[in-house]
């Protein structure tokens, strides 16, 4: 009689054990047992001064996608034009679109920027008309980053 007793405990208590395991594996996760970490976003400036003028460049960066950015150039007895870029970062390059304000008319146009160390360089090339009113880059790989815009590494102004 003993023996059937401690049978029936032990094989009670297995039961038990083994439905309480179920229960723990289909059990959902709660919102408060789930953490994200999230990739901050980084920030970075770029300037360049050539004589009498000035282009200025800020970015926000989370992974490799533009999340927000300025970008102004002031040239010498020129209207100034300043704007926001939004695009992606793809290896050492920048592509981004550019909508500004010149003259009193808002334009996009599409603008590269190769990265080198610390330094952005201006690509430029032939452009189109996207037919949107976008102005575009007509043959990417044939852009040249020989220009004089070469904007270096500055502290952001906050």
């Amino acid at each position: 009689m003993k023996k059937v007793i401690l049978l029936s405990v032990v094989f009670m208590s297995v039961f038990v054990s083994c439905k309480k395991e179920k229960e723990m594996e289909e059990s959902p996760i709660s919102s408060e047992e789930i953490v994200v970490v999230e990739e901050a976003a980084s920030e970075e400036c770029y300037s360049a001064i050539m004589k009498t003028d000035t282009v200025y460049m800020s970015l926000k960066v989370k992974g490799n996608q533009i999340t927000s950015g300025k970008l102004s150039y002031n040239y010498f007895e020129k209207d100034k034009n300043e704007g926001t870029l939004a695009g992606e970062i793809k290896g050492d390059t920048l592509f981004a679109e550019y909508t500004f304000m010149s003259e009193g008319v808002t334009s996009n146009r599409q603008v590269v920027f190769l990265k080198k160390g610390n330094t952005y360089v201006e690509g430029y090339g032939d452009i189109v008309d996207d037919n949107n009113g976008n102005v575009i880059f007509k043959d990417i790989k044939q852009l040249n980053f020989e220009g004089n815009v070469v904007l270096s590494k500055i502290d952001c102004k906050m």
